[in-house]
């Protein structure tokens, strides 16, 4: 990146790189605004608007509760734009684990965004159904953040991976569940996420039409 593309981004995002990933097609390093992003074919992956999704959640949650935090699990770490958030806006120095299948995204996320800068960052490339299955820690959040190019993956819904999820909380433990809203049956699919929750006691909380289509869902363990 070079100066003159950097203020040729303002006005139109440049492609840098493109790279083939078996799990979402291929992946684009891109300048957009000034600023590398990381994108699929069909939408950003991490940095850019996602970051800015994943900070409303946050700042939602608030600092001094995020502070207080002794661990937090980001699902979907993509390129670590929410670990940047983290650390530069809440100034979070305490341990963060983060998963992400794609081996791929891990590879750029070190190699172009700085992935290797957080000591208190624990990168695992695994499955994330997988990994909250088998997994025995606790987290004080849990931060979802799943998608295969624009899709959701079934098991995110799924009332045993529900299940898990609130198993790896203590009481007040949140998670930050990143989804979109496209139509009626997107709807409906979050509807029963939240009746599920507070089914099981938890308050929820919903943060909808953030950056157009996606609607944050906030849950706390009660």
């Amino acid at each position: 990146m070079n100066l003159l593309q950097k203020i040729a981004s303002y006005c139109l995002p440049i492609r840098l790189k493109k790279f083939p990933s078996e799990i979402n097609g291929s992946l684009e390093v891109t300048l957009s605004n000034g600023t590398l992003v990381l994108d699929t074919k069909n939408t950003n992956y991490s940095f850019g608007s996602l970051q800015r999704i994943l900070k409303k959640g946050l700042l939602h949650i608030g600092k001094p509760s995020i502070e207080q935090m002794d661990s937090i699990l980001v699902l979907g770490l993509g390129a670590g734009s929410v670990v940047e958030t983290l650390f530069n806006d809440f100034q979070y120095q305490k341990t963060i684990v983060g998963v992400e299948k794609d081996e791929k995204v891990i590879e750029i996320g070190k190699k172009y965004f700085g992935l290797t800068a957080y000591a208190n960052l624990h990168v695992l490339h695994y499955d994330a159904f997988e990994y909250v299955l088998r997994t025995k820690k606790v987290f004080d959040l849990v931060v979802i953040d799943i998608f295969q190019d624009k899709n959701m993956p079934n098991f995110l819904f799924e009332n045993h991976f529900q299940f898990r999820l609130l198993q790896l909380l203590p009481k007040n433990g949140k998670i930050l569940f990143n989804t979109f809203v496209l139509g009626k049956e997107d709807q409906k699919r979050n509807e029963l996420y939240v009746e599920y929750f507070t089914s099981n006691h938890c308050l929820v909380e919903k943060i909808s039409k953030v950056e157009g289509f996606n609607e944050i869902l906030l849950i706390t363990k009660k």
